[in-house]
């Protein structure tokens, strides 16, 4: 198997402190562009409205991979799938993209919101989100993404259920 070696070019500043499944929206964050980079390397970049961010699961462990199938968030309602057809941590590269809102660019500091990434987060690639280039054609899933994703996973964190005392 080829190996390849990538450093980040960005660090995430803030945002969110724990890794959490749900309640991803209206925090913002900042994305830090590292010092190794000239400026202009952002020129323009505040024109557009939202990021492709590739980022690295940081906080995961190589033992965290499971390279089988298994039912989403071990929910038995839904079926089981492989690897490849989760979007989390236990992926073998540990790598994830998201989608975030560009809210303001000063300097190196991309200000962003809804970024799923916690504080202290490599970023592994950067780029402008162009609709152009986004899915063509109807879009096919099957419900349980919906099922899972769509009652919390972009509710405010500001909403999120208050944790009981243990």
């Amino acid at each position: 198997m080829a190996t390849y070696e990538v450093e980040s070019i960005a660090t995430v500043v803030g945002g969110h402190t724990r890794v959490q499944d749900d309640y991803q929206g209206g925090v913002e964050s900042v994305i830090r562009l590292n010092e190794a980079y000239p400026l202009e390397t952002l020129q323009g970049i505040e024109e557009f409205s939202h990021l492709t961010v590739t980022w690295l699961f940081h906080l995961a462990r190589p033992e965290d991979v499971q390279l089988h199938a298994r039912s989403p968030r071990g929910n038995p309602d839904w079926p089981s799938t492989g690897t490849f057809v989760h979007r989390n941590h236990r992926r073998p590269n540990q790598l994830a993209i998201s989608y975030p809102r560009l809210l303001e660019v000063e300097g190196r500091d991309l200000l962003v919101t809804d970024l799923d990434a916690v504080d202290g987060t490599p970023v592994i690639d950067l780029a402008p989100y162009f609709e152009q280039m986004g899915p063509r054609g109807p879009i096919r899933q099957p419900a349980w993404p919906g099922e899972m994703l769509e009652p919390n996973y972009w509710a405010k964190a500001s909403e999120r259920p208050s944790e009981r005392p243990v």
